[in-house]
């Protein structure tokens, strides 16, 4: 057997077992929200249900605003992904075509700002948010997220791929910044959007902590702090039903990752290349 073949074929092994183990926990989520407390609970553990319980999702959604909480996160992760598009996509053209003094500087600053963890900016935010009564509200999970540092580099390092040369021809015709970056570069990175836009949705649809520091209404909570308040109703904690609201928050990232596989793909694939 030639060395390429076997190498190839550990790789592949090698994969397998990262997948496995990648997906193992969600497997077990699975089968979890369809047994019973006492089964869920029993030791050693059974691989798969005795018998499908169904209504455990029937329960979640009695339990908690489940359709509010949904929508709500629908709204707030859709909302900061289309505004973090805009602002990223304005924020890296004019560092990759416009050429400021001090781009540079504003790159570095730009940089910064990944060193600093949200849970060490909340405390200023809320008080501002505090103070002018914005607590409770959409303004206050949305407008904090408006921009991504992340987001910035990435559209950044993908612009700047573009050939230059695009653009000035685009420039001669008569275009504007505005018309160049909307006709021009976007569409010629739209695979980076797209996983860009991906990421985003995926990490503000599982914001845990900040909605649950922003937010005490049930009006304008998301799912993840409503999953974490199936745990206090009764005495004692219904993880079959846990498992199932779980299911219910990783569904929709699983099959929006499903569609959007082939964008992601390209994305690196694109960035790559050039």
């Amino acid at each position: 057997m030639r060395p390429a073949v076997t190498v190839r074929r550990l790789a592949i092994a090698c994969a397998a077992v990262f997948a496995l183990c990648e997906v193992a926990p969600y497997l077990v989520m699975l089968s979890g929200s369809l047994k019973s407390l006492e089964e869920v609970s029993r030791v050693p553990p059974t691989v798969l249900p005795e018998a499908l319980h169904p209504e455990n999702y029937r329960a979640v959604f009695e339990s908690a605003p489940m359709a509010r909480y949904l929508l709500n996160t629908i709204v707030v992760s859709g909302a900061i992904a289309a505004i973090q598009l805009v602002l990223v996509c304005l924020a890296a053209y004019a560092l990759v075509f416009l050429r400021a003094p001090g781009g540079r500087g504003v790159r570095l600053l730009v940089l910064a700002c990944l060193l600093v963890p949200p849970q060490v900016r909340f405390v200023p935010v809320y008080v501002l948010l505090a103070r002018f009564d914005l607590l409770d509200t959409f303004f206050a999970l949305v407008v904090p997220h408006a921009t991504s540092a992340l987001g910035i580099l990435l559209v950044e390092k993908a612009m700047r791929a573009v050939p230059p040369e695009v653009v000035e021809a685009a420039r001669l015709d008569g275009a504007g910044d505005l018309a160049i970056l909307g006709r021009v570069v976007v569409p010629m990175i739209r695979p980076t959007l797209v996983a860009f836009a991906l990421f985003s949705v995926v990490y503000h649809w599982n914001d845990y902590f900040w909605t649950l520091v922003m937010t005490t209404d049930d009006s304008v909570r998301t799912l993840p702090v409503g999953v974490a308040l199936l745990r206090e109703q009764g005495t004692g904690v219904r993880w079959h039903v846990v498992m199932a609201g779980n299911v219910v928050v990783t569904l929709p990232v699983l099959v929006a990752f499903a569609f959007a596989q082939k964008h992601l793909v390209r994305a690196f694939t694109w960035s790559a290349g050039k």
